[in-house]
This record gives C-alpha cells, sequence and structure tokens, in this order.
C-alpha cells in the first residue's frame, strides 16, 4: 500500500493542535522551518521515517496512528476520518455514502 501523504499530513496537524502547538514552536523543536512542516502538513513534501518519529516523539503519539490511523489495527484504517465526515453530514449524504460504499465493497 502506497502512504497517502495528504492523509499523514492531516493526522499529524491534528496531533499537534490536540498538543496545543502551533506550527511555529513544533517547528523551532524540530529545528525545521515552519514553511517546510506546513508541506508536510498539507501533504504537499513526503517526510522520512526518521523526521516522522522525531514528530512523534515530540507530538507523544505512535507512528503506527499516523501512518494507520490507529495504533493497535491496521483494519482501523480511516475509521477516525470516516467517523469524523459523517459527523459533520446531513442524513441524506451519509445514507449517500453508505451506499456509495456498499457498492464499492461488493465482491
Amino acid at each position: 500500500m502506497a502512504l497517502d501523504y495528504n492523509i499523514i499530513g492531516e493526522r499529524l496537524k491534528k496531533a499537534r493542535t490536540d498538543n496545543n502547538l502551533t506550527q511555529e514552536k513544533l517547528a523551532e523543536k524540530l529545528d525545521v522551518s515552519i514553511a517546510f512542516l506546513s508541506r508536510i502538513e498539507r501533504g504537499s513534501s513526503h517526510i522520512s521515517l526518521k523526521r516522522l518519529s522525531q514528530i512523534c516523539d515530540i507530538l507523544g503519539i505512535s507512528e503506527g496512528s499516523i501512518l494507520n490511523g490507529s495504533s493497535n489495527n491496521s483494519n482501523t484504517y480511516l475509521s477516525s476520518e470516516f467517523e469524523d465526515i459523517l459527523k459533520n453530514t446531513t442524513p441524506e449524504k451519509q445514507k449517500l455514502i453508505y451506499k456509495i460504499a456498499k457498492v464499492i465493497n461488493e465482491d
């Protein structure tokens, strides 16, 4: 499976904001530019495993939670992202998303 740097960036940004850190503060701790950190969070710049590990150490999270969306089970890949989408949509759109997912999931 190829890495989706957009999703990785979104998860890193969420973890950073959950830790009440600005991009400026995190960039300072990592000794990188704010622009570089911003590109990582937007998914427009690839992140090395070494750099990912450094960020995860600072944010107190596991690399698995950033790469898989779950620290314990890769079967929950994107589960929290789907949950967030569903929370913020109307019941009609939720039904549409369900129907589309059901069609895609058919063997």
